[in-house]
């Protein structure tokens, strides 16, 4: 998709909140890989599948500087709660600044370490969750959603198209591709998913798996 068609799909949704604005630049300015971040066009489409839903629990997986949480917390049903988990703190201070800002603090709990330790740990469910996370462990979070998840939730999973490497051949050590490429495949071949990936920035996977009726 060319610059000028992308800028249009922009211009033709809703507008981009101030304080999303302001994080975005806050990103690009202070924090390596800006690209990371979730940004206009994929933000509005996570807040209005959380709109859509209306979740009372949410559960991400990799929060960067907070922009998705941000996004996904707008339609949280009211005394609802989001989960986010992230192993990088040098972009605590950032992400929590601005859930402060946006009147989330008591919504959103950063979790601050290794997500494929933090998950066993969590005793609740969730009916939204949100994977963007280190994508050599796509295949291992596969199944740990499906514990976490409430049935009739939705997983969506960021980066499956993953720069169009999917359609590469493996390369020794990239281990990323590799986590994609499996992921996708065991989403795929599993008789009990329903699933989409959306041609959205990196490609987003939307996937539920199927209850008895």
């Amino acid at each position: 998709m060319n610059d000028e068609l992308w800028e249009y799909l922009a211009g033709h949704c809703q507008p981009e909140p101030e304080l999303l604005r302001r994080l975005d630049r806050e990103t690009n300015l202070k924090v390596p890989y800006p690209n990371m971040l979730t940004g206009h066009l994929q933000g509005r489409f996570l807040a209005f599948i959380s709109g859509l839903l209306k979740p009372k629990k949410v559960l991400e997986i990799g929060t960067y500087t907070g922009y998705s949480a941000l996004c996904l917390a707008e339609g949280i049903a009211g005394g609802g709660s989001l989960i986010t988990i992230d192993n990088n703190p040098e972009v605590e201070d950032i992400a929590m600044r601005y859930f402060r800002e946006a009147g989330f603090e008591n919504t959103i709990s950063r979790l601050q370490g290794n997500a494929l330790e933090i998950l066993p740990t969590i005793n609740e469910t969730f009916d939204l969750i949100y994977l963007d996370a280190d994508k050599e462990n796509y295949p291992r979070y596969l199944s740990l959603c499906k514990e976490k998840l409430n049935p009739d939730g939705l997983l969506m999973a960021d980066n499956t198209l993953w720069g169009g490497k999917v359609l590469e051949p493996g390369h020794p050590g990239d281990q990323e591709t590799a986590g994609i490429k499996t992921f996708n495949r065991m989403v795929k071949d599993d008789p009990a998913i329903d699933a989409l990936i959306l041609p959205l920035r990196d490609g987003i996977t939307l996937i539920r798996w199927k209850t008895a009726n």
